[in-house]
């Protein structure tokens, strides 16, 4: 299955925003066009100095598809790569809400 990084994009938010950074990287399949692999966080060291700040993220890089939350991991039902996105954007905006 040869696959090819369709997405690799950093995002900076400013302060007044919330802080700290998007990092979205994206496989696909070359084939099918399907995401293989897909990388999701949130990074701000201010609210969080572990695993190298990420705060929130989504993966699928080790043992299945799986979330981070404050250094916390737990496995996610995988729907859809659409789907994961819409969780990750509803947890970045719920954080960013809360400062």
């Amino acid at each position: 299955m040869p696959e090819i990084k369709t997405i690799d994009e950093t995002h900076t938010i400013s302060d007044r925003r919330g802080n700290g950074k998007l990092r979205r990287e994206v496989w696909v399949d070359k084939a099918t066009g399907r995401v293989t692999r897909y990388n999701l966080a949130y990074i701000n060291h201010k609210l969080f100095a572990g695993d190298n700040g990420r705060v929130v993220g989504y993966d699928n890089a080790h043992d299945g598809h799986h979330r981070h939350y404050f250094g916390v991991v737990e496995p996610v039902e995988f729907v859809s790569f659409e789907d994961v996105e819409e969780r990750f954007e509803e947890d970045w905006i719920s954080l960013r809400s809360s400062k």
